[in-house]
């Protein structure tokens, strides 16, 4: 209960505190026009109001992944307490700041441009193709999931339910980002708010009254708590199961969209570094109820070796302590968050792909020639058993995060500003990232080598990208371009 408290208060307090210095730091000033004011076009660069920007961001990165992947780290035990906490402050928040404020200052600009801006074109074509496909994969797989899950309610087969969002995500990738999106997700994201913060009220009502038993981060449970610790490895695995809450390179390809409907660069702090902090309380609440609902990190695992996967134990939880309302919710949680990622993934990569081909959006039938092989090749992955390519997401997720970390600590070296705020966070995430794929079990996307020859290469691979950081930046001291 006390670290349930302490955690939700560190993470409010850390936005008007360390965020409000991220602000500063950046040099966010309402003197400089952002990217709407020049460039607006009504279709991507679009005024919008800073509470719906705010909230389309907290969908765009949020969906199921600060739920589902909570409930998953969870399982590690309170461990995972730390990293939603840490993580979202000084890693996350952060990176999801400079990942939009950087776009901002760069006419809105996705992020294989940023990177390829600050770390060089080959990075850039790198990039492009691999956001590309990671966009691809989030967006296939929020098609399926959804659809499968309509289908199982419903009674009915799956393919009518798969055409429907196939239609929808078309729609909300062609039209102006205010026809669809701006419209339907306040509302959306009002349903998100509102089951977290009621069953975040149901933690604390239940905590003490003594319903419910909140599992506390102490000594003795400093450690892994997974029932399979052998395959489930505490680090680095549990820093990669829980991306969405700590930090996840996927919110820097939706952060550009953001950052073209932005009227001033004050809005910042609260779109960008205020929504990672929504993310990360959410985060916090699925961790903790999922332990407290199961009475502890064991018994989570005992329900998840008996089939209940986070779909069916966010039903469960919602149905026991919110009601006839909660299975609502519930309903409208599983099903529709997704898809609030889903359309915003292939949106994205429309405009990734555009910003490549230098090709505008405006006219639209020049968003149908982007648009129509996107979905084409997604419809073609549909088809497929695509939990082969998924389990790559989660490592490819974090990739992407540290290359934007590195590609951010780039820019402040080349402003001349301490770049600690970001290269200590690229040179961890690096360190996470390899030792992930060295010592991870096949099935889940690593080489499952043994830890005691994984970690030292993972830790000798993170402090050389550091070396190799600062060879790089040390030209800009003699004048050279890196």
């Amino acid at each position: 209960m006390i670290t349930f408290i302490i955690s939700i208060a560190l993470l409010i307090v850390a936005y008007f505190t360390y965020g409000k210095f991220v602000e500063r730091f950046f040099g966010a000033s309402s003197e400089i026009k952002t990217p709407v004011k020049r460039l607006a076009d009504g279709v991507d660069y679009h005024e919008l109001k800073p509470w719906r920007i705010f909230v389309i961001q907290f969908l765009n990165i949020a969906g199921l992944g600060p739920i589902f992947g909570a409930i998953l780290g969870a399982a590690y035990g309170p461990m995972a307490y730390l990293w939603i906490v840490i993580g979202c402050i000084f890693m996350g928040a952060v990176h999801d700041y400079f990942s939009g404020m950087l776009s901002v200052r760069n006419d809105g600009m996705s992020l294989p441009d940023i990177v390829g801006k600050y770390m060089g074109n080959g990075i850039r074509k790198f990039m492009t193709f691999f956001t590309g496909f990671l966009l691809l994969a989030v967006g296939v797989s929020f098609v399926n999931g959804p659809a499968g899950l309509l289908g199982n309610l419903t009674g009915t087969s799956m393919a009518p339910w798969l055409y429907i969002i196939f239609a929808y995500y078309i729609l909300a990738t062609l039209l102006p980002i205010d026809k669809i999106i701006g419209r339907i997700y306040p509302f959306m994201g009002a349903a998100l708010i509102f089951m977290a913060l009621s069953v975040g009220g149901y933690l604390l009502y239940g905590g003490f009254s003594g319903e419910l038993q909140l599992e506390e981060l102490t000594f003795d449970t400093m450690r892994n708590l997974h029932v399979n610790p052998q395959e489930n490895i505490l680090f680095p695995m549990l820093f990669i199961v829980i991306s969405c809450g700590a930090i996840s390179g996927f919110h820097a390809t939706q952060s550009p969209m953001m950052a073209r409907c932005m009227t001033d660069e004050k809005y910042g702090r609260p779109i960008f570094y205020g929504a990672m902090i929504s993310e990360g309380i959410v985060a916090m609440i699925w961790a903790t109820a999922a332990m407290a609902y199961f009475g502890g990190a064991e018994g989570l695992n005992a329900a998840a070796g008996s089939g209940s996967d986070p779909a069916i134990i966010v039903n469960e939880v919602c149905r026991s302590w919110l009601g006839r309302l909660g299975a609502v919710i519930a309903i409208i949680g599983v099903v529709a968050c997704p898809i609030t990622s889903g359309d915003t993934a292939f949106r994205s990569m429309r405009l990734i792909i555009a910003d490549a081909l230098k090709f505008t959006q405006k006219p639209v039938k020049n968003r149908l020639i982007v648009s129509i092989p996107i979905f084409i090749l997604a419809y073609f992955f549909c088809s497929f058993d695509f939990s082969t390519i998924w389990k790559y997401v989660g490592i490819g997720n974090q990739v992407l995060a540290t290359v934007t970390l590195w590609t951010a600590a780039t820019y402040l070296a080349k402003t001349g500003k301490p770049h600690w705020m970001l290269s200590i966070p690229a040179t961890f995430l690096s360190i996470v990232c390899v030792t992930y794929i060295l010592v991870a079990p096949y099935k889940a996307g690593g080489i499952f080598i043994q830890p005691s020859v994984g970690y030292p290469i993972g830790i000798a691979a993170g402090i050389g990208l550091l070396i190799l950081f600062f060879l790089r930046t040390s030209k800009l001291k003699k004048g050279k371009k890196i």
